[in-house]
């Protein structure tokens, strides 16, 4: 079991108070908080041995290379993947379109067809929107029912001779509904081998133990500021036959292995994904990242939120007029909470809330198409990871019940 009093002292953020009182954090699935052990990774990169990789025949320049390499390999052993399956973008939103830039023009004729869910964040739905049109193709929306959950009955009715990608996430950003995508990926393969599956990890990877290749995902993205990791990294994992067959991304830079005044030859994956500098302090502050998380212990960060999860849906639900989403199964869910209170707006929620030290998200939470599904504009959102303790939740709740004082309700 975490001690989330002992591990929040490992983030010196916490240290400091808002509104005059300790930081209660509540929206780590919009970004996470970093511990020292990754803020000290970054800071010694460009203390110590900081230079541009893979290009400079001096030492310094190899020691940053082997660094980054090193977290190349850390990344695929957290998530089972091989190291030339494991493409460093920008973020998750990236990773996507990447996908839908290289494989999707590639690959997707007029009259194909794409599924997606109703639960999607935009970064997995607006990609196929413009891949789609440009190709005249069409894309389809799986439905969820009314508890938030995908409606696995339609499935079938979606697939056909013409579908050639079904993309979904693991974890909805919004509802915290852990989609069984292991068993959705074996019915599709049933059905046709061929059919290509992107899993949008963004949500699920921070939170629960994933192997790629037992959940036999063709395509798998993530990003590094959701789980303690710096900003402006994120990583695109592909099965090496598929990444072989696609064409690059962006050209230039690393990418290439010759260029000549009529053409370019393309580098080996994953290199050829990785055009121009990347951000170097930022991958090996990533490894940092995924070092701390596994000396916590993946099994140890699932359950710690599911007791999280149970205490927070059970006070949650003792509260008058306040509506939540998404399955109300725990062991269905992560530790994500969005809800409306009455006829409070969650502008005006979050910032009764923010007053008295606690910090939680308002808003459609890029993903109005799923708002729309429930009939509304925007929820309050509350989402907690493994530095959140049981007097985070006493805040939580306090603040929800002082702002129906205010608003009388």
């Amino acid at each position: 079991m975490l001690d989330a009093h002992k591990i929040k002292k490992d983030f010196p953020i916490f240290r400091q108070k808002f509104s005059g009182q300790p930081l209660v954090y509540l929206d780590s699935t919009a970004s996470s908080q970093k511990p020292q052990a990754v803020i000290d990774a970054v800071s010694e990169c460009y203390e110590k041995y900081y230079a541009n990789v893979h290009r400079g025949i001096y030492q310094l320049s190899e020691l940053a290379s082997d660094a980054y390499e090193a977290s190349r390999a850390t990344v695929a052993k957290f998530i089972g993947a091989t190291i030339r399956e494991i493409i460093f973008t920008r973020n998750a939103t990236e990773s996507l379109n990447l996908i839908a830039f290289t494989w999707g023009k590639q690959n997707i004729s007029e009259g194909d067809e794409i599924i997606i869910t109703e639960m999607e964040h935009h970064a997995n739905i607006v990609p196929w929107q413009q891949l789609t049109a440009e190709k005249k193709a069409k894309l389809h929306y799986w439905p969820i029912t009314d508890e938030g959950r995908l409606d696995l009955d339609k499935l079938d009715a979606l697939l056909n001779g013409r579908t050639k990608l079904v993309s979904l996430s693991h974890m909805s950003n919004v509802l915290g509904t852990i989609n069984p995508v292991k068993d959705i990926i074996k019915k599709i393969r049933k059905y046709r081998s061929d059919i290509v599956i992107s899993i949008d990890g963004a949500q699920s990877l921070p939170h629960i133990p994933v192997n790629v290749v037992d959940i036999d995902a063709d395509f798998y993205s993530f990003s590094s500021h959701k789980m303690l990791g710096p900003a402006g990294v994120g990583v695109l994992y592909g099965k090496a036959e598929i990444l072989e067959s696609m064409p690059p991304f962006l050209t230039g830079g690393d990418m290439i292995t010759k260029v000549t005044f009529e053409g370019a030859e393309w580098n080996d994956i994953p290199f050829k994904f990785e055009a121009g500098t990347p951000n170097i302090a930022g991958v090996i502050g990533l490894a940092a990242a995924i070092n701390y998380l596994e000396d916590l212990g993946m099994d140890n960060v699932y359950q710690h939120e599911q007791d999280l999860t149970a205490k927070v849906f059970s006070e949650l639900l003792k509260i008058d007029g306040l509506k939540l989403f998404g399955p109300k199964d725990i062991k269905d869910r992560g530790a994500i909470f969005s809800f409306t209170l009455g006829d409070i707006h969650p502008h005006d929620l979050a910032s009764i809330l923010d007053e008295q030290g606690v910090a939680i998200r308002a808003g459609h939470h890029c993903a109005q198409p799923l708002h729309q599904r429930f009939g509304i504009e925007a929820t309050g959102r509350a989402s907690f990871y493994i530095y959140n303790t049981d007097e985070d939740i006493k805040s939580l709740i306090e603040g929800l019940k002082k702002a129906q004082e205010l608003f009388s309700l």
